[in-house]
């Protein structure tokens, strides 16, 4: 009896040692990354990325541990409902006071091995175009300053677009060329869920793109920009760039589907998508006092429409015809309640980022939707003029290929908001 409990005594011990070990190991193996954010509230895009590091993917604790560890935050503003605070006595997680601390962790040399910039929501000025002016460029450079002092680079992910304004996404891009920092950006719509799952056939010709938005022009147009984008990349010979923009308002968004400056039969094929009931103009004018209209010219021909309807419109579609006449469309699907799984997928990326020194999708996407955005907002300052758009003459090459993502885990809603 007794060496029976000897002995399984003995078993325990090797259990508890080797669970240790397997502890260990884990800590070994995640990566310390830092964020740098604007504000940390509930919702807030700090909150519904870098909480995932936290309380797992799911933000309940029931969910999967992310390979990333957060062991440092600077907010750049302290809101009334900040929940950084509280989560950092919970999580153990130190809060500073400046971007350098944040990344040295006050040793004076870089000590984490990934930076998440999230410069999204806040108190923060509009520009002259309409443009929220997050401090991206601010942020960044005070990154750049720790790795310029530390000799080393560690990757950078940027939250959403490189900037509200071409010169400073260009810089952005620019320097981390330079300095060969891993980067990466963008919107959550590319990875999400399609419904049905639909996507650009590899290598065939694309000729026109019809998407529809809502919300707020300069936050959700970035999103229809990108998924746009993600869809365009696919096509034979890639990416070569947009020759020239227009944003249309109100009276003369009618005027272009009256004249149909656009296929109609996509933009039935994205409204039907959505539920929409767009059978004729009229019913839609009744509905949606303010339409906004972003017009792409890409270098080879290809050319997209991204349609704003608020009032009816509270999602996204995109439809799409080929050259040789055949067309396809699909339901850019989001889970707008909390915990917002399509969050998941984006973190999934910047994940695999992190991990290997790569990034998961190309930065120049989201460098060219954040300069046709900045370029559209200045031809709706201008009455719609179109403008030509040398800067984004650029091409470049994509490996991504979208792939569905699982459902959502059981008792998640799926919500139609």
């Amino acid at each position: 009896m007794l060496k029976t409990f000897v002995s399984n005594l003995f078993l325990l011990n090797i259990l508890l040692v080797g669970a240790n070990f397997a502890s260990a190991d884990n800590e070994i193996h995640q990566k310390r990354v830092a964020a740098v954010v604007t504000e940390y509230r509930h919702n807030s895009h700090a909150d519904i990325i870098v909480s995932r590091l936290l309380q797992t993917d799911t933000l309940d604790g029931k969910g999967r541990d992310s390979p990333l560890k957060l062991v440092s935050l600077y907010t750049d503003q302290k809101p009334q409902n900040d929940t950084s605070r509280m989560l950092a006595a919970s999580h153990r997680f130190p809060i500073y006071d400046t971007v350098r601390d944040t990344l040295t962790l006050g040793t004076g040399q870089l000590a984490v091995e990934g930076v998440l910039l999230i410069a999204e929501h806040g108190d923060y000025p509009m520009s002259p175009t309409g443009n929220r002016q997050y401090p991206k460029r601010r942020l960044f450079e005070k990154i750049v300053e720790v790795f310029r002092s530390s000799k080393r680079v560690v990757p950078v992910y940027c939250d959403k677009h490189l900037a509200d304004n071409w010169e400073d996404a260009k810089f952005i891009y620019d320097t981390a060329r330079e300095m060969k920092i891993p980067l990466m950006a963008g919107s959550s719509l590319p990875s999400t869920w399609r419904k049905p799952a639909a996507d650009v056939e590899p290598n065939k010709k694309l000729k026109e793109i019809v998407a529809i938005t809502y919300g707020s022009t300069d936050a959700y147009g970035f999103h229809a920009l990108e998924f746009v984008q993600a869809l365009a990349e696919q096509r034979q010979g890639g990416v070569v760039g947009i020759a020239a923009v227009q944003c249309l308002t109100d009276e003369a968004v009618w005027q272009a589907m009256n004249r149909e400056l656009f296929d109609l039969g996509l933009f039935h094929a994205a409204s039907d998508r959505l539920s929409i009931k767009a059978e004729d103009i009229s019913s839609l004018r009744a509905a949606v006092a303010k339409p906004i209209l972003f017009v792409l010219e890409y270098v080879d021909g290809l050319r997209a429409y991204i349609i704003e309807l608020n009032g009816v419109a509270h999602g996204w579609a995109g439809a799409w015809r080929y050259e040789d006449g055949a067309t396809a469309s699909t339901h850019f699907y989001t889970q707008e309640a909390r915990p917002g799984m399509h969050f998941t997928y984006l973190l999934h990326g910047i994940e695999k980022m992190m991990l290997t020194g790569s990034p998961s999708w190309p930065v120049e996407r989201t460098l060219m939707t954040s300069g046709a955005l900045d370029a559209l907002f200045v031809s709706r300052l201008e009455d719609g003029r179109r403008l030509t758009t040398p800067q984004l003459q650029f091409s470049y090459h994509s490996n991504w290929r979208w792939k569905q993502p699982p459902p959502p885990p059981p008792g998640r809603p799926w919500s139609e908001q």
